[in-house]
């Protein structure tokens, strides 16, 4: 039992549809459902990627009953996510997915004044709109063929708080956790439950691709993120998952800024809670002027990178 007596969920024998389900968290995630007895069909644009899931997810096959299905699509518009859906469902006999994770994403960290037209909109695509589309063409299915499923966005401790670098980023995952909260509330109405997880740093192919063009302060700054792997990430998601958890964190110092950011959203436990917010109250104070100190600290060196960018003279 879980979440004040309310049954832990159990994604055995469930239909799971994993979007970023290829590489990363995604596949980690997508592994541990297979694992735990679910089908699984995956979504993701890199065919050989999505071939080698495959045979992962295969070599995990808990009965022989199980279906497992991958699809190369992208998610980056309404009617690009809607024909995925409509593909996953209709390799898995029509069936509605009972669980959704949003794992598709991707993060360029810059310097916002250096940043174009096209990677500031494609900061929203990939880290807002690659979600919110499959979540609104999966919330309409659901309530379609009134299925009480399971949605489960994939935010940031970045949805939480905010740091130099990541100007095209955090709005993004800041307006998750928004959208999440907001879904959480109105999709009660069909008895559809609404999930955010806000991972750390995650040490997959993503976070190695980021850290190419990622600022050197930024990079100064996250050297003390003892960060997750992806599997140490999946399994605190889907535990969060099955315990019925509106916002999901694995690790502590994203569960103290959960607890002193929540607003309106349901909390855990209120004495944990009032606890670690009393904690965040102190501590968070004492980090932000650590963190600005390194900023300040920085100020020199940033001038010579601008200017050699042109940027400034």
């Amino acid at each position: 039992m879980s979440c004040f007596g309310k049954r832990a969920w159990d994604p055995n024998g469930k239909h799971c549809y994993v979007t970023g389900g290829s590489t990363g968290l995604g596949l980690a995630l997508s592994i541990l459902l297979a694992q735990q007895g679910a089908d699984v069909s995956i979504v993701a644009r890199n065919e050989k990627n999505l071939k080698a899931a495959a045979e992962k997810l295969e070599a995990v096959r808990q009965s022989k009953d199980q279906k497992f299905a991958w699809y190369s699509h992208s998610l980056t518009s309404a009617k690009k996510s809607q024909e995925a859906l409509e593909a996953v469902i209709s390799g898995h006999n029509g069936e509605t997915p009972d669980g959704v994770f949003l794992c598709a994403g991707g993060s360029k960290p810059k310097f916002f004044v250096e940043m174009s037209e096209e990677e500031l909109i494609q900061g929203m695509d990939m880290g807002y709109w690659v979600q919110a589309w499959t979540a609104w063409a999966v919330s309409k299915e659901m309530i379609r063929t009134r299925k009480k499923g399971k949605i489960c966005f994939v935010s940031s401790t970045l949805g939480y708080m905010a740091l130099v670098g990541y100007a095209s980023y955090a709005p993004a995952k800041h307006a998750l956790r928004g959208l999440a909260d907001t879904l959480r509330s109105e999709l009660q109405l069909y008895s559809i439950d609404v999930h955010v997880f806000f991972p750390c740093t995650m040490f997959t192919p993503g976070y190695e691709e980021e850290n190419k063009t990622k600022p050197r302060i930024t990079l100064k700054i996250e050297e003390s993120d003892s960060g997750l792997t992806a599997e140490q990430a999946a399994r605190s998601m889907l535990t969060g998952v099955k315990n019925h958890h509106s916002h999901i964190t694995g690790d502590w110092i994203t569960t103290v800024f959960r607890a002193s950011t929540k607003g309106a959203s349901p909390g855990r436990f209120f004495l944990k809670d009032w606890v670690l917010n009393i904690f965040g109250s102190i501590a968070l104070p004492i980090w932000r002027m650590i963190v600005d100190r390194e900023i300040n600290g920085h100020i020199a060196e940033h001038k010579v990178y601008l200017e050699e960018r042109g940027l400034i003279s």
